[in-house]
């Protein structure tokens, strides 16, 4: 399986790890503006191999000269510097970059299935779903893995149970409209419950991105873990359950919206979605952030029709 990594900054050069570690498909492309970075990772990578479990073939390439891959992964991004604490202020440049790169991405790689990573993941999606002209099945944003992934590992901490035995999704924005699914949250069929102390959880897991970035200027490992975890799923067609940001006409009565819900993932992508059974308090701010969705949609990829 051919898959590409479009964007070789932090996380697009730690999800290369990840795969070669991991032995993820069979030919690894390297693809960004900065060539030169790409073919430092390639020819690095290639010098790991003797210690991987797989062969693989390693290249780099320019983003034009990515064709024919399986997987196309999007981390492409301009750059910030300072203090972040909204993903919204990388709309509008990354909306631009988006409508230069993924119709000829799409073009070139008709078999492709998408992931995005690169933020706000939601609306990139979203306008991916637009630009790609692809069945929204093959367009993948990660959304609220990452979240859901930090939620289990606090969790974890205070149930003292281990995070994979415990079931409890994030669903919603990759962002500030975000919400816990604490009707349909379990560990070993035991409900894990709506107390203040899981929902002091879910606050830290809100701003946790940001307090990892602003640390250390940048998040990687988590995302770019998230991201293989959802590759791995489509390589070996594992249709797995997954929180992921996908295009929707309607879902739980919200129509032609775009952020994350639960999903099963395979080989041709997004297989069928999920319905859990909200209660009135999550089916309330799955409305909240419904609406926050299209104003971010309409505000970043149709400005001229709100003026």
């Amino acid at each position: 399986m051919k898959i590409a990594i479009i964007g070789t900054g932090h996380v697009g050069s730690s999800l290369a790890y990840a795969m070669v570690l991991k032995g993820l498909g069979s030919h690894l492309v390297l693809a960004g503006r900065n060539i030169t970075k790409a073919q430092g990772d390639a020819l690095d990578l290639q010098h790991s191999l003797s210690f991987c479990e797989r062969p693989m073939v390693i290249e780099s390439s320019t983003i034009d000269g990515v064709i024919e891959c399986d997987i196309l992964v999007v981390t492409a991004s301009v750059q910030v510097t300072g203090k972040m604490t909204n993903r919204m202020a990388l709309g509008p440049a990354n909306v631009a970059l988006f409508r230069e790169m993924i119709p000829s991405l799409a073009q070139k790689n008709p078999n492709a299935i998408l992931i995005i990573i690169t933020n706000p993941v939601d609306v990139l999606t979203y306008l991916a779903a637009q630009l790609a002209e692809l069945p929204p099945s093959r367009i993948i944003g990660i959304g609220t893995l990452v979240d859901s992934a930090r939620f289990r590992v606090l969790l974890s901490a205070e149930e003292h149970i281990h995070p994979d035995d415990l079931r409890a999704y994030i669903l919603g924005e990759h962002g500030p409209g975000q919400f816990p699914v604490f009707s349909n949250a379990f560990a070993g069929s035991e409900r894990i419950a709506d107390n203040a102390a899981h929902r002091r959880i879910f606050q830290e897991v809100n701003h946790a991105g940001f307090d990892v970035y602003n640390l250390k200027g940048y998040t990687n490992y988590a995302i770019a873990t998230a991201a293989c975890e959802v590759i791995k799923t489509i390589v070996y067609d594992d249709h797995r359950t997954m929180p992921l940001s996908t295009y929707f006409t309607e879902w739980n009565g919200i129509e032609d919206n775009c952020f994350s819900i639960p999903v099963v993932v395979g080989r041709t992508g997004i297989i069928r979605h999920l319905y859990p059974e909200l209660n009135r308090q999550e089916m309330n701010v799955l409305a909240e952030t419904a609406k926050l969705m299209k104003e971010h949609i309409n505000t970043l990829i149709y400005p001229n029709l709100r003026k």
